[in-house]
């Protein structure tokens, strides 16, 4: 496989297991299910029952805090659209299409996605101050 081919899967990829957690999950499953049934209409239901079982997963892991799940099921579906294109090149240039599309769904969908937020809190005397996030590191000083 050429890098750029590697690189559009990779990208490809990514992408739709970051949709799978958001409220835009099922633009990414209708994309794919459409790029399945150019070239095998028959696993067309099985391709959109997984992305449903992955969407839990991601869900899950999410919740957890696990970014490998998500760097796991990506490399997965690398694989599985590298196989796609393989099977008919010519998809190639309708998953590149099907990517950008993904992509400015992705942006709305999730806004906030690489962004990160960092608080700073001070307190005075023996104050107490709890925040909620995703992480959370605790550092004492003036």
């Amino acid at each position: 496989m050429d890098s750029k081919l590697r690189a559009l899967t990779s990208t490809a990829a990514a992408t739709v297991v970051q949709l799978l957690a958001t409220a835009a999950w099922e633009q990414a499953t209708t994309a794919m299910d459409g790029l399945w049934r150019r070239v095998y209409p028959e696993r067309v239901e099985t391709v959109h029952a997984e992305l449903k079982e992955i969407r839990a997963e991601v869900l899950a892991a999410r919740w957890v805090g696990d970014e490998e799940v998500e760097r796991a099921l990506a490399g997965e579906w690398q694989g599985r659209l590298r196989r796609l294109v393989a099977a008919d090149p010519q998809l190639a240039g309708e998953l590149q299409d099907v990517v950008a599309t993904l992509r400015e769904v992705l942006a709305d969908a999730d806004p906030h996605l690489g962004t990160t937020i960092t608080q700073r809190v001070m307190t005075v005397s023996k104050g107490r101050d709890n925040q909620v996030g995703h992480d959370r590191h605790v550092a004492t000083g003036k």
